[in-house]
């Protein structure tokens, strides 16, 4: 044993098992202290690493119990603890090699001999055992070319708090793995969530020297927001941006707006709640129809609606209703859909019922359907245009759905009208409130899809390249109800991954989305707002990774949360959690992480977090670094709050927006 190893011997292991072994500590050890060759070590904090010899490697093991053996009583009857025996009970977690550099590793392959000795970790060894010895390392150029400063560098781990096991050492991350996968940071409210997530970003572009990373994207979807606060000052350093897009619901000038084709079948399906067995078709036609509304030559819509009032009309003609009633019913659709072709002939006298007859339809039937097939304005090879996000009038959806009904009334199908009226009336709704004023457009407002995502991915188009113009772009949608907040994150979330997946190269621009209070939108069950408004989340959880889309979820309920978007998370940063049900939601989605860690959890103090997952090699439990400045989401002083002179005036405005600009 080297001399260095003989001089910070804890222990000797006593018992060894496949699982488990049993250290007693050396005595004369007064309450499990060592002052070791370097500092002194407290080697009885749970949690913490010793190393046992089995050359040529160490076996790491973790202490996971400590207990303590009388000693003698002297006449006083005080007990001698320093005469006690200590024991340590302790798991094995890896091997790592004696050498300098060598690399830790799962498992143990080599078991250690009794009366093995059982040595305190030094700083270096936690280093590799977390594999994060190198914060920063030089940086290269594009395509291999020289950095540009040639002494630039790049953050390789980052530093998120510090070790409550291990007396002043940095818990870091490996910025590769942390970042290229999914990850979820969970915890009950107050416990430091936004904290922790305002944190790690702000260490990540802090960083003092070249190179910074002015490549990231962070969308943020800051559903109180309290987000604003904590980045507003990146932009001082002159290197990193900050955009923040409020959305209030209104139209106003500056306030962030979504044009309502910028939606896809699904997404009118949530925002008009449509059921799949009659509504959806009769959207979905309504959809295609008001694509030829917004055309410049109007001949496709014109020749659409002569075949659909020709259809229904000669279905009226040709049905066994008097001919009063026919010519009730034909009068109120020519009235509601007008064509100058149609209207002109058949208001012209060919439905007047005269004597209880109407002696003109043979003329309009001939005039509508044609002869032989010849003629008409009925169209059997006629197709309905599909979907295609073609600029419209809001208002003109109501009329292509009236439309649609229409053409399902002309092929009999009476009670579709009754069937739809839910659906016909939250678009009524749509239509006046206030609060979707950001979706309503008119057709004859430019605003193409690549500018509004350039927009919202911190983009800037100038000499026919788009370059960064911000790393964090911030949709603060503190001001708006929950179903707003699920469609307008549910839309920028599909739009997003469609442009990565069709980007080439492929994952050449990462973009991680932070989803704060994602149980509201990205929940186990549908909410009462949405059909299926998850599902996007759950197909990005599952394939986001290739294309380079990251979700970075933020909850205080997990077990509210969806199942396969948990269960896809790579990296977890757990506060305090105390509900049963959130911690058998994760005790299920971390089969790996032993019940001793999980049982910490409920205890956790504000500030403290257990961190696990692919960028650190082995669960910590850790003191986050402080945020500077605070996200908008710190506890109410309540002392400080209540207990005051008299007079003072009331720290709130009940004037809303709107009032204070009269």
């Amino acid at each position: 044993m080297a001399s260095d190893d003989r001089r910070r011997a804890i222990g000797k292991v006593i018992s060894v098992s496949a699982d488990r072994f049993v250290i007693e500590v050396h005595s004369g050890t007064d309450n499990f202290t060592v002052v070791g060759f370097d500092d002194i070590h407290y080697v009885a904090r749970l949690g913490s690493f010793l190393m046992i010899p089995a050359h040529p490697e160490y076996v790491v093991a973790e202490v996971v119990g400590l207990r303590e053996r009388d000693g003698q009583s002297h006449n006083d009857g005080q007990m001698d603890k320093t005469a006690a025996a200590k024991f340590l009970d302790v798991v094995p977690v890896g091997m790592l090699p004696m050498a300098e550099g060598g690399k830790f590793r799962f498992g143990v392959s080599v078991f250690p001999s009794l009366f093995a000795d059982a040595l305190y970790s030094l700083d270096s060894e936690l280093d590799r055992i977390f594999d994060t010895e190198c914060d920063a390392v030089p940086s290269v150029g594009k395509n291999g070319a020289p950095s540009s400063p040639p002494n630039a560098t790049r953050f390789q781990n980052l530093s998120i708090g510090t070790s409550v096991v291990f007396e002043g050492y940095q818990v870091k991350v490996r910025i590769d793995d942390f970042f290229s996968g999914h990850v979820a940071v969970l915890g009950n409210t107050g416990s430091g969530k936004s904290c922790t997530i305002a944190s790690i970003l702000q260490s990540l572009f802090e960083k003092p020297e070249e190179h910074h990373a002015r490549g990231a994207t962070f969308v943020v979807l800051d559903v109180n927001g309290e987000y604003h606060a904590a980045f507003e000052k990146l932009p001082e350093s002159g290197h990193i941006n900050v955009t923040r897009l409020v959305l209030d619901g209104t139209a106003a000038a500056g306030r962030f707006r979504v044009p309502h084709w910028f939606l896809d079948l699904s997404e009118w399906e949530l925002l008009l709640q449509a059921s799949e067995r009659t509504q959806l078709p009769i959207l979905r036609m309504a959809l295609g129809l008001v694509t030829l509304f917004g055309q410049v030559d109007g001949t496709q819509l014109n020749k659409v609606r002569n075949h659909i009032l020709a259809t229904c009309i000669t279905q009226i003609l040709g049905d066994e209703t008097p001919p009063g009633a026919k010519e009730t019913r034909i009068l109120g659709i020519v009235q509601r859909f007008r064509t100058k072709e149609i209207n002109a002939k058949v208001l012209g006298g060919w439905i007047s019922v005269n004597f209880g007859k109407m002696p003109g339809l043979p003329n309009a039937h001939q005039y509508l359907a044609g002869t032989n097939g010849a003629g008409g304005f009925i169209d059997p090879e006629l197709r309905f245009p599909d979907y295609d996000g073609t600029p419209f009038d809001f208002a003109a959806l109501g009329d292509a759905i009236d439309l649609a009904l229409l053409y399902e009334e002309a092929h009999g199908n009476r009670q579709i009208r009754d069937y739809c009226s839910q659906m016909v009336t939250r678009f009524k709704a749509l239509e006046k409130r206030g609060d979707y004023e950001f979706l309503r457009h008119h057709s004859g407002e430019t605003s193409s899809q690549s500018d509004f995502l350039a927009g919202v991915l911190g983009l800037e188009h100038k000499d026919g390249v788009y370059r960064k113009s911000a790393q964090i772009v911030i949709i603060d949608m503190n001001a708006v109800e929950d179903e707003v907040v699920e469609l307008v994150s549910a839309i920028l979330a599909r739009m997003v991954f469609r442009l990565l997946r069709q980007a080439e190269p492929r994952n050449r621009f990462p973009v991680h989305l932070l989803l704060e209070e994602a149980h509201r939108y990205v929940a186990s069950t549908p909410s009462r707002y949405a059909m299926d408004a998850g599902r996007i989340f759950e197909r990005i959880a599952k394939e986001g990774r290739k294309y380079g889309l990251f979700l970075l979820v933020a909850s205080q309920r997990p077990s509210e949360l969806s199942k396969t978007v948990l269960s896809q998370c790579s990296n977890f940063v757990v506060h305090r959690i105390q509900n049963p049900d959130d911690m058998s939601q994760i005790r299920q989605m971390t089969p790996f992480i032993s019940d001793g860690v999980l049982r910490r959890l409920p205890s956790l103090p504000k500030q403290h977090a257990l961190v696990f997952g692919n960028s650190v090699n082995l669960p910590t439990t850790f003191k986050v670094r402080s945020a500077s400045p605070l996200p908008a989401s710190d506890d109410a002083k309540i002392v400080d709050l209540w207990f005051h002179e008299n007079g003072r005036v009331a720290q709130i405005n009940l004037m809303t927006a709107k009032e204070t600009t009269r």
